[in-house]
């Protein structure tokens, strides 16, 4: 594949980490501090948000699976979700304005909202992720590509989490939702010149609904991936939530500073995931996993001591270097598993395991929001005052450390179970490559 092609693929990490990482990190912050939506009825609204995703993302990962038409399996859900998914996410920082002595209306369009962009979201990102293991079988091309991919998505990541402070403070949050829709749509339409699929794969005979879920949660390597997979997108996702109230009440800084907080990540983690590129070829996707979550945890242990956004800035720069391990190799586990259930099931399910995964690692944002949820309840946290009290400081600092290391130390203990290494993953690719010799796959 050209070069131009793996790039244009590569781009629709753009819309992936632009919406998920501005919705995982802005979406409670705007409907609790800006519209004040109670922050009982939001850690609500996060749960029924969790339980339509037990529904959405395996289901449609199984449908996909079984999706027959002249252009594959997974392009024409990219093509048709596309437009409607950035007007939806456009609407999310539109809501309506309410009387706030009558919350219920606002949670409401809250709730409707958070599900139907979780929904468009599954349809176009589900099926563009579900195309690299497909498209990519070689390890060193997965890194190569899975690099680009990368590189795209921090840029979304940067754009989603740092210039929202930036765009609203100047034109408003519903400004940031249109811009926004607006680049996400635009970017999945991109990919499509990049995307391309094996018709040999659409006209296997799939499994069953119960038995394909039953393949899934059977697989040890799926389980211990997910499960530690879990757990880094709970700290991270939970480090990114609290960063605007840690600015905006501990550090004491204005909005500006959480853009550059952020940015200081995300820019470091750019080179770094070059270099965790070469690197994760030398030692494993498994090894270069735990060094990752090492690093990260290395970064954010001084940050329970910092005081200052100078301190804030520096441990920000070191999580890059953990950040850029993180995402370079968590698609070349996943990529793995799948391999591996190809030579068990004899069919290739991607959309499966890419909708399990998206399932159960969802429930990183519930919990997210119910750790949020009971701090704040618990610390006297008031939306309408400035400045708060000291139960309400300190646990800031336990959201932005302690929590997250926690998070980071049982994913750490359980992908160490995780077992595609060695000669058990080189046995199973030499199985692997048999079975598409026999099937006619190039």
């Amino acid at each position: 594949m050209k070069l131009s092609q793996k790039l244009a693929y590569s781009f629709g990490a753009v819309a992936t980490a632009l919406s998920y990482q501005a919705f995982s990190t802005y979406v409670i912050f705007f409907y609790v501090d800006i519209v004040k939506l109670p922050p009982s009825l939001a850690a609500v609204g996060m749960l029924i948000y969790a339980v339509w995703n037990a529904i959405n993302d395996p289901l449609m990962g199984f449908i996909s699976d079984h999706t027959h038409t002249r252009w594959g399996r997974r392009i024409p859900y990219i093509a048709l979700g596309a437009i409607p998914f950035g007007l939806v996410y456009s609407l999310l920082w539109h809501p309506p304005a309410f009387d706030y002595a009558q919350p219920l209306q606002l949670f409401l369009y809250f709730v409707v909202f958070i599900c139907f962009f979780d929904f468009f979201y599954t349809i176009t990102i589900l099926n563009w992720s579900s195309l690299y293991p497909e498209m990519f079988p070689r390890f060193r091309e997965r890194t190569e590509v899975n690099a680009y991919r990368q590189t795209f998505g921090l840029v979304g990541m940067l754009v989603g989490v740092v210039l929202p402070p930036l765009i609203f403070g100047s034109l408003g949050w519903g400004a940031m939702g249109t811009v926004f829709g607006l680049v996400i749509a635009v970017s999945l339409l991109i990919t499509l010149f990049g995307s391309r699929e094996h018709l040999e794969y659409s006209r296997e005979k799939q499994l069953p609904l119960l038995a394909s879920f039953k393949a899934t949660l059977k697989n040890r390597s799926f389980l211990t991936f997910v499960f530690a997979n879990l757990f880094v997108q709970y700290s991270f996702t939970l480090i990114l939530a609290t960063i605007p109230f840690f600015v905006k009440y501990y550090l004491d800084a204005p909005a500006g500073a959480t853009a550059a907080i952020l940015a200081a990540a995300f820019l470091t983690a750019i080179p770094m995931v070059y270099v965790w590129q070469k690197v994760a070829p030398a030692l494993g996707a498994k090894r270069s996993f735990m060094f990752a979550m090492l690093a990260l945890a290395l970064a954010l242990f001084p940050l329970f001591f910092v005081t200052t956004f100078n301190g804030a800035l520096a441990c920000a720069l070191l999580l890059g270097v953990g950040i850029a391990g993180f995402i370079e190799v968590i698609d070349l586990l996943l990529s793995d598993v799948i391999d591996e259930d190809e030579t068990k099931t004899k069919t290739r399910r991607e959309g499966m395991y890419f909708g399990a995964n998206a399932f159960i690692t969802r429930f990183a944002i519930a919990l997210n929001a119910l750790t949020i949820g009971f701090v704040f309840m618990s610390t006297g946290y008031n939306p309408y005052i400035f400045t708060q009290t000291r139960d309400f400081i300190f646990g800031l600092r336990l959201l932005i450390v302690a929590f997250p290391m926690g998070g980071i130390l049982l994913a750490l203990l359980i992908i160490a179970f995780y077992p595609l290494v060695g000669t058990s993953l080189h046995q199973m690719k030499a199985r692997l490559k048999e079975m598409h010799n026999k099937k006619g796959v190039a």
